[in-house]
């Protein structure tokens, strides 16, 4: 009987995970999450009213204009979407699973080498797909090695 959980466990890790990591990519490209990353990022709020009489503003280089945040207004680029992306991360948690399972934990550290130098190339030119790789990554192996902790510990 512990087989048929072990295989219901995996199904529901590999599965399962494809929704919740959808979901929080999602929720990393949000309204909510971009205002938080633009206020963290320093872009002024037009609520904040003029200066002081007397104060010295510093006027910004043009270097420095074409790195700012751009305005909230402005339409975000486009996040390429990192081919294959689908099917690794099935993969990725059906590893991460089947190394709890077998008690052999530190095969994930396999899993994450393997991952991060097969996506090294696409990753150092683009920030956004980093962030995304990133997000996707923990997310799913989080997933998976939460249900088959679970699974184990409940077999145990």
């Amino acid at each position: 009987m512990d087989a048929v959980w072990i295989g219901v466990a995996l199904v529901v890790a590999v599965a399962g995970g494809w929704p919740v990591t959808a979901g929080l990519l999602k929720f990393a490209t949000s309204k909510t999450v971009r205002a938080v990353d633009d206020a963290e990022s320093g872009v002024a709020d037009a609520s904040e009213g003029p200066a002081e009489a007397g104060s010295v503003t510093a006027v910004p280089e043009a270097s420095a204009l074409e790195t700012s945040a751009p305005d909230a207004s402005a339409p975000r680029p486009r996040v390429e979407v990192l081919r294959g992306g689908l099917l690794i991360g099935f993969l990725e948690r059906g590893a991460v699973a089947v190394a709890i399972f077998s008690g052999q934990p530190v095969a994930i550290a396999y899993v994450v080498a393997i991952k991060g130098l097969g996506r090294y190339p696409e990753l150092k030119d683009t920030p956004a797909a980093s962030e995304r790789f990133i997000i996707g990554t923990l997310a799913s192996m989080l997933w998976a090695a939460s249900v088959a902790a679970v699974t184990k510990a409940l077999l145990l």
